[in-house]
């Protein structure tokens, strides 16, 4: 019989069955950004498979998960967005810079 190292043993998450060997794993292997479209595969139990691909909607706009922690639904996403272009409608427009010259070498 094998022993268990303590490395083994230091997980805290209580539900993960003794089966489960992630030994070789690699995090984010198959990762890919949603916004890039997946492919789903379907096997039908007559043997057949139906492959759908999906892509966001035209339109769609995708938080990081550090700003969806304050913006929960669209609404609030709208709201604070709104009362940032009220606020930029207020600033005063950015006077345009010349262009620097170029300083002469030799």
């Amino acid at each position: 019989m094998k022993k268990t190292t303590s490395k083994a043993r230091t997980l805290k998450d209580e539900d993960m069955r003794p089966e489960y060997d992630f030994t070789g794993a690699v995090r984010g292997r198959h990762y890919r950004p949603l916004n890039e479209g997946y492919t789903v595969q379907i096997k039908k139990s007559d043997g057949t498979t139906v492959i759908e691909h999906y892509t966001l909607a035209e339109g769609a706009i995708l938080l990081q998960p550090d700003v969806r922690e304050y913006f929960p639904d669209s609404e609030s996403v709208n709201a604070a967005l709104r009362s940032l272009i009220a606020l930029m409608a207020e600033l005063p427009a950015p006077r345009k810079r010349k262009p620097a010259a170029k300083k002469r070498s030799g």
